[in-house]
């Protein structure tokens, strides 16, 4: 999954046609890391949207914008406006990942 390195790529990806989704983490983060054993996999099924992280430390104003109170979280972007949100507490497992995903429909 491709990292965002900077204010203009964040802008750019979540203006882009189509759903982004914005993976919310940070490097000391447990859950982060266990999410990126099994994301890859997921990311596979869903060729209709397009995946990025974020460092939420590094990119501290968008995660206050967007309200993401836990890490991992995955927002859901179309047209550049947040449509869907993941909160870190239901992002524990593929299946909950696929889930929240499936109700976001092209």
């Amino acid at each position: 999954m491709e990292r965002i390195q900077s204010q203009e790529q964040f802008q750019a990806k979540i203006t882009d046609e189509g759903y982004t989704v914005m993976k919310f983490d940070a490097t000391w983060c447990p859950d982060c890391k266990n999410m990126d054993r099994f994301i890859g996999d997921v990311i596979k099924d869903y060729p209709d949207k397009k995946f990025f992280a974020v460092d939420s430390e590094q990119f501290e104003e968008f995660a206050d914008k967007y309200e993401v109170k836990g890490i991992p979280s995955l927002l859901v972007f179309k047209n550049g406006e947040k449509i869907a949100h993941l909160h870190s507490k239901f992002a524990k497992t593929p299946a909950q990942i696929r889930e929240y995903l499936d109700t976001i429909k092209a």
